[in-house]
């Protein structure tokens, strides 16, 4: 049989304490990824009507600096296509519908 101590140690508070963000790096930080994110929703605009009807429900990952894009059925692997081309770079994921969404709610 096991026995609980007592005595319980209980830690509240910021996961890593010393990293704490000024306003300013968070409003650039959330400038720097709504550019991403404007960079990359322009090229799946501009792809849109050419995989709308072939790839319907599938998914297509974005690497908006080059251009390049990777389509697949399955997320992951849509996903893993765009980090072996460009393994240090991150990419964005789109469902390949009207909206764009790649999720379920």
């Amino acid at each position: 049989m096991t026995h609980s101590s007592p005595e319980r140690i209980v830690r509240r508070g910021r996961v890593f304490p010393e990293i704490q963000w000024t306003e300013a790096q968070k409003v650039e930080d959330r400038a720097r990824r709504q550019a991403f994110y404007e960079r990359s929703w322009a090229i799946f605009e501009r792809l849109k009507p050419e995989i709308l009807d072939k790839y319907y429900g599938w998914y297509i990952a974005i690497e908006p600096d080059s251009g390049d894009y990777f389509i697949d059925q399955d997320q992951e692997i849509a996903s893993k296509m765009a980090r072996e081309k460009h393994p240090h770079v991150i990419h964005h994921i789109f469902g390949i519908n009207e909206t764009g969404v790649s999720g379920r709610v």
